[in-house]
């Protein structure tokens, strides 16, 4: 397994997943108007010119997913301290349901990692199990069932890091119906 780490020293972050090589066509104007500091694509990028589209908006920092085989260069995870407050570890696989799998929790622990950011289900998740927070901001790619297309954000503060998901259909924040 290929880690590696980062630091990001602002603190507006938006976060994308499972963009299966389709972002929603939206998707990169609505990313900007956020003016993130920093990009995270939490992996099944697709094909590789997604993140070259990305890198246009922001720093960018991703991992493979598990249909990412042509992404060699890419780390499986990545450890990232964002404004010195927060460390996230980014993987793709991190969840069961709405638990940390044991993996991922174990690797947050030697990590120093407080937040868990991961894809994969298309879900978008924020949550908190075993003392490590989760975040997933669901699937900014084709429609899985009945799914949101959404992306993420995480803003950190001097006193709370926030999360949230944008709705890449309507622009519109999103929240669970």
């Amino acid at each position: 397994m290929k880690s590696e780490s980062a630091r990001i020293a602002g603190h507006r972050l938006a976060v994308v997943a499972d963009t299966h090589s389709a972002p929603h066509p939206a998707t990169h104007e609505l990313l900007a108007a956020h003016a993130p500091d920093a990009i995270l694509h939490a992996g099944d990028i697709g094909d590789l010119a997604v993140l070259e589209g990305l890198r246009t908006i922001a720093p960018l920092y991703a991992i493979r997913g598990n249909i990412d085989t042509r992404a060699a260069d890419l780390p499986d995870e990545l450890v990232i301290d964002v404004a010195e407050r927060l460390r996230i570890l980014l993987v793709h696989i991190g969840v069961a349901g709405p638990r940390l799998r044991a993996d991922a929790a174990k690797r947050a622990r030697e990590a120093g990692a407080g937040l868990v950011v991961c894809g994969h289900s298309h879900v978008p998740f924020v949550g908190r199990d075993r003392g490590i927070a989760i975040f997933n901001p669901g699937s900014a790619g084709p429609r899985r069932f009945a799914l949101p297309i959404v992306f993420g954000t995480i803003d950190v503060t001097p006193t709370a890091v926030r999360f949230g998901h944008v709705d890449c259909e309507s622009g519109r924040p999103w929240t669970p119906p």
